[in-house]
């Protein structure tokens, strides 16, 4: 393996994890590295799991915070365990029963594990505007369909949304 990075052929991400390099065409600066999303999904796609990020990154990722997570924290129906990168990024993932992740609207998992780390009584009239305005765009069937794997506070929003 080692010869295949030496050459350029393979990148190790973390020990035992490597893929391709993709080459930077628009700045010519060598090789971009996968996102850390990108790495945490191939980690569960291998491990047959499902993931959902949370807490501050799952804020960022629906827009509702620009603040960047120094800890990149998943839930998932696999093992819980920490996976140390190459550039020094940390991804954790620890486990939750299956039940948690068992929604079928994935904006409506992200908007629930958000919502839970911001708390009711901290929910901005802005950020509640903006999860509106997100959840508006998904299917209302779907987003009926979890509404009961999520507490009546969030539920209530939702419904708001429908």
């Amino acid at each position: 393996m080692e010869q295949l990075i030496e050459k350029g052929l393979v990148i190790r991400v973390a020990r035992g994890l490597y893929c391709y390099p993709k080459k930077d065409k628009v700045w010519n600066t060598g090789y971009l590295p996968p996102s850390y999303d990108n790495i945490a999904n191939a980690i569960a796609k291998k491990e047959h799991a499902k993931i959902v990020p949370t807490g501050i990154h799952a804020l960022n990722r629906l827009g509702l915070s620009e603040q960047i997570p120094m800890r990149l924290v998943y839930l998932t129906s696999g093992r819980s365990r920490t996976l140390k990168l190459t550039d020094g990024q940390t991804l954790q993932f620890i486990h939750t029963p299956l039940k948690n992740l068992a929604f079928h609207n994935r904006t409506a998992m992200l908007v629930t594990f958000a919502l839970k780390e911001i708390g009711k009584d901290n929910l901005t009239k802005e950020q509640k505007e903006h999860v509106l305005q997100l959840l508006k765009q998904e299917d209302p069937e779907s987003l009926k369909r979890d509404l009961s794997l999520m507490p009546d506070w969030i539920q209530m929003i939702i419904q708001q949304a429908l």
